[in-house]
């Protein structure tokens, strides 16, 4: 996969190409990043790339030339060319997902106070990351980034990304490590019972709960099935009986 990022900020991603998950990537050539400086297109006498908006207004805005022409010296048959603006829809896993099988994506990152209106029709789609407001684009489109290649194959293992929050609408279960016990809490019985269809169905009613409690937008999208609505009867506090059966048949592997 090939990602272009448009950006008058380059060095922003310096950190960003060279680090973790990014970095092995793309020394396994499994995504080729391409950062673009639009000012390197800009045909102003003065190299510059904004100006006052006509009619009057506060700030600059990014003109259309040298915009327009960074898309088109990067854009292929099968690019798809997205900006980064708050017109766009609300950037999600779904979409994320969507993205990591195009064969290459070119993400326009804005800056000061907008981009010439006649940029769109050069633009596939928008995208917003979130209803507030930042100095640019280039930290959604890392955002953006980050997350569409974690999703490509290689990237990271597999089972890494099997479930994960806002699969299904739902958050990811709670995870542990050792020790067994830290300062009085203790890591639930039953991920030691070794029985791993009770720790699943454990992990699901976790999800279901914490979905419902902390993200009720997430929770109403959600789609349920018997089994689900039979773990949200159940008491969120209290270890269920098939809960306490596997406990006490692994009891030799808890520590």
């Amino acid at each position: 996969m090939k990602i272009t990022i448009l950006t008058l900020f380059p060095e922003m991603f310096d950190g960003f190409l060279t680090n973790s998950i990014i970095k092995r990537a793309i020394s396994k050539e499994i995504v080729n990043i391409e950062i673009v400086n639009i000012r390197d297109y800009t045909k102003d006498k003065n190299h510059r790339v904004d100006s006052a908006p006509v009619g009057g207004g506060a700030g600059l805005i990014l003109k259309c030339q040298p915009v327009v022409d960074s898309i088109n010296d990067h854009k292929e048959n099968d690019s798809k060319v997205i900006m980064l603006s708050p017109r766009g829809k609300t950037y999600n896993q779904t979409k994320a997902k969507e993205l990591s099988k195009e064969n290459h994506i070119i993400l326009l990152c804005g800056h000061y106070e907008g981009i010439d209106e006649r940029v769109n029709k050069y633009v596939d789609e928008s995208i917003s990351i979130g209803d507030y407001i930042l100095t640019g684009g280039e930290i959604g489109s890392m955002a953006i980034a980050d997350s569409v290649i974690r999703l490509l194959d290689g990237a990271i293992a597999k089972e890494s990304i099997e479930s994960e929050s806002f699969d299904e609408n739902l958050l990811e279960y709670p995870q542990y490590t050792e020790p067994y016990e830290y300062n009085g809490d203790k890591v639930p019985d039953i991920l030691y019972s070794g029985n791993h269809q009770a720790i699943n169905k454990w992990r699901r009613k976790k999800s279901l709960n914490l979905t419902k409690e902390l993200r009720p937008d997430l929770f109403d999208k959600a789609s349920l099935s018997k089994s689900d609505k039979k773990l949200l009867d159940e008491d969120k506090e209290k270890a269920a009986k098939w809960e306490l059966a596997a406990i006490e048949k692994g009891k030799k592997f808890i520590k």
